[in-house]
């Protein structure tokens, strides 16, 4: 396996505005993914995704944004250091209109630029690509319920 990327689509009954906003908003986010977000997203910002009572967060730098298309960061930062330097994975949501709703495309890359030994390489790509497994469909029902809500 090569550990390089991953990727994941979705149609959602929503219009591209709607899942924008739902991929890179704090309110949103803490709703299908983490259990609390601090984000602005504007490139060059930077923020957290926090689990649990702060158990677990991660910082998070926005690389673009540009409504309703794209929306892109990047996280897992070498030594936990927020720095342009630092070798970090690039999650992009790319959001493309399709009939009456949107086609979501998630990628995550930089797997193998991380500089991890295999064993770790493997354990965390796998992680990270089950963990989508779960978050994706999540973000889905999250988007069904908002539109379907008066």
């Amino acid at each position: 396996m090569e550990y390089g990327s991953i990727e994941r689509e979705i149609y959602v009954d929503a219009p591209p505005e709607v899942a924008f906003e739902v991929v890179s908003s704090p309110e949103h986010i803490s709703e299908w993914w983490s259990d609390d977000a601090e984000i602005d997203p504007t490139p060059g910002a930077v923020g957290e995704l926090i689990w649990g009572d702060r158990a677990e967060v991660a910082q998070i730098k926005v690389v673009d944004a540009q409504p309703p298309r794209l929306f892109s960061f990047r996280w897992c930062h070498a030594d936990g250091k927020v720095d342009d330097s630092a070798d970090s994975l690039l999650v992009t949501f790319e959001l493309t209109p399709s009939g009456s709703g949107t086609r979501i495309r998630l990628t995550e890359t930089g797997f193998r630029e991380m500089g991890w030994e295999a064993a770790k390489l493997e354990e965390l790509y796998n992680e990270h690509s089950t963990g989508w497994d779960t978050f994706v469909p999540r973000l889905g029902e999250y988007l069904a319920r908002l539109v379907a809500t008066p």
